[in-house]
């Protein structure tokens, strides 16, 4: 099933993209709690270039579907059961790209939109390939509601961010606070990887982030961009 965007001033995107490259350790508040996630390779040391883990693109899910949380789970020994939201922008890519200088970023930039980077901690810290399984399981990609043109955006490092749980609120800071700015972030990824169209690169959460359960609704909302909302349900 192809998942289809608005665009804001017109038409839509089919989000297909050939790969998923998010950043790890962008804001300093999640740093300060790496204690509390207490997963591999997650420190309180300031990194001093991005951090990068890919997610697959099965995980992707459009606002108002389902985070399905996977039953298989329960046959581990996990003590403490365990999967996060984080609530992240994310950047779609406009063309191929490769080795962007940092001035170059927004003119290859479709647009913005939402992202719930969720997160199955337990395998995050068994596995010993590291993040890449307990981010990348179906539905762990809730992205939307809209995808936004960077000259609709403002100013893009100024956008208030906000996750709510249920209602509440648990994350909330402005993308003013990231390590890596946008224009690095694209330059960063695209001398390591080349980017195709529609490809998307997800740029870190703040604070707050927290487990999910069967029942819950998980909210991330944006500035400019709008509001991302989906249920959570076990398998």
């Amino acid at each position: 099933m192809s998942l289809f965007l608005p665009v804001k001033g017109g038409g839509e995107i089919a989000v297909k993209p050939s790969k998923i490259i998010c950043l790890g350790l962008n804001y300093l508040e999640h740093i300060r709690e790496s204690e509390s996630v207490n997963v591999q390779n997650f420190t309180d040391e300031i990194p001093t270039e991005p951090v990068l883990f890919p997610k697959m693109p099965n995980v992707l899910i459009a606002p108002e579907e389902p985070i399905i949380l996977p039953s298989f789970l329960h046959e581990y020994d996990f003590q403490d059961l365990r999967t996060d939201y984080e609530g992240e922008l994310a950047i779609i890519v406009k063309d191929r790209i490769k080795n962007l200088k940092e001035a170059e970023a927004f003119d290859h930039i479709f647009g913005f939109t939402c992202f719930n980077d969720v997160s199955q901690r337990n395998l995050q810290r068994s596995d010993k390939s590291g993040w890449f399984r307990g981010k990348s399981l179906d539905t762990f990609g809730p992205i939307g509601p809209v995808v936004v043109p960077p000259g609709l955006i403002g100013d893009v490092q100024d956008l208030q961010i906000e996750t709510r749980l249920n209602g509440r609120v648990v994350q909330q800071s402005n993308t003013s606070r990231m390590i890596f700015s946008v224009e690095q972030i694209m330059a960063f990824v695209s001398r390591n990887f080349t980017m195709e169209p529609g490809d998307i690169i997800v740029t870190g959460t703040p604070s707050g982030v927290g487990p999910l359960q069967d029942g819950d609704v998980v909210e991330v909302e944006i500035e400019g961009i709008g509001l991302l909302r989906n249920p959570v349900r076990n398998e």
